[in-house]
């Protein structure tokens, strides 16, 4: 078997050192009293905005396009919601040896967050994998989520960590599902200046959740809860993560094979089905778990970056690969394997 060779510098996001900043400044100075309302009301303002935005962006008819590799798309999505979940909850038997409940909750939560789409078709794009097939699925996965990370909180976590009630899914229909299908209806009248400002709009993306990161945090040190948490604590939670992530890049590599996938597809699978998108789950904690949301978005901060540098080293290893040669390359019974190769975004 070929080793894997690590690469001389391994992707350290700028994203996450602006987040771990952010949690910094909220350390040092956290919002109180009404400074504290000023950001909550403007935090509120920023999901709902994130949202729109995440709805007038996603287009119809490509996601109507790439039905077409349905078995694909519904494999990402069983990875992404039915065994990340399954896996989250076995770790219950974690707590309290190894974990403490409020980070097995946020743990738990992280396994319930929709896949990336940026970073997915990155690596797929280096690994000369499905490009088209990991766009459609990052796509259909982040709008799955918005319906199905909410409600499988619900059921999962219960009223253990965000205290959820008819007035908190109001809430979640208010501030998520409404302005998503509201940018939908829009769609045909913004979609062409958020095409021409995606630079621009893409900061307001990225301020937009420091935004909420900065006013969690200021609760928690408000509240005191990070005195609740151990270095000790946040290592396992750092070797529980790197299990999880381990297993799930196993199981969605061959996986994809026995089920009968050629090697792009499965380049798509891996990438898409073993991730989890911190820009759609740290606003969807805010608005889950309220003052309790900082220990919450902990853990996919922490697993973010961390499967950012793993499916960096994969994706360099899979881009050597030889070429599959034709006659050993399985078809996709909805339409047969692809490989696309593309320019590779930047990832986040």
């Amino acid at each position: 078997m070929k080793r894997l060779h690590w690469p001389r510098r391994l992707p350290v996001d700028p994203y996450i050192v602006a987040l771990l900043a952010t949690v910094g400044v909220a350390a040092l100075l956290p919002a109180r009293g009404t400074a504290a309302d000023v950001a909550s009301g403007a935090s509120t303002g920023a999901v709902a905005f994130l949202f729109f935005l995440y709805g007038a962006r996603l287009s119809t008819r490509e996601a109507m396009d790439g039905l077409r590799h349905w078995r694909l798309h519904v494999t990402v999505l069983a990875c992404t919601f039915v065994v990340f979940p399954l896996l989250g909850l076995a770790a219950r038997g974690l707590v309290p040896a190894l974990l403490p409940e409020n980070l097995y909750e946020g743990l738990l939560f992280l396994t319930l967050v929709p896949s990336t789409i940026q970073s997915s078709i990155a690596f797929t794009s280096i690994a000369r994998g499905n490009v088209p097939a990991a766009i459609c699925a990052g796509s259909f996965s982040s709008l799955a989520g918005i319906v199905l990370t909410p409600l499988l909180a619900a059921a999962l976590l219960g009223n253990s960590g965000g205290g959820f009630s008819a007035d908190s899914l109001v809430k979640i229909v208010l501030q998520l599902l409404v302005p998503f299908v509201a940018g939908q209806l829009l769609r045909r009248w913004v979609g062409g200046f958020l095409a021409r400002h995606k630079k621009v709009l893409g900061y307001v993306d990225r301020g937009s959740i420091l935004l909420v990161v900065y006013t969690a945090f200021s609760e928690g040190m408000v509240q005191g809860i990070w005195h609740q948490v151990s270095a000790v604590r946040l290592i396992g939670l750092l070797g529980v993560e790197a299990v999880l992530l381990a297993v799930m890049l196993a199981a969605t590599w061959y996986g994809a094979k026995a089920l009968g996938f050629g090697r792009a597809d499965r380049i798509a699978i891996q990438f898409a089905g073993s991730k989890k998108s911190l820009a759609s789950g740290l606003p969807m904690a805010s608005v889950l778990f309220g003052a309790h949301a900082s220990l919450a978005v902990l853990p996919l901060m922490l697993f973010h970056q961390m499967q950012l540098m793993v499916c960096a080293v994969i994706a360099k290893r899979r881009a050597k690969d030889p070429e599959e040669p034709d006659g050993e390359r399985p078809l996709n019974r909805a339409g047969g394997s692809r490989t696309a190769a593309g320019t590779a975004p930047r990832s986040g």
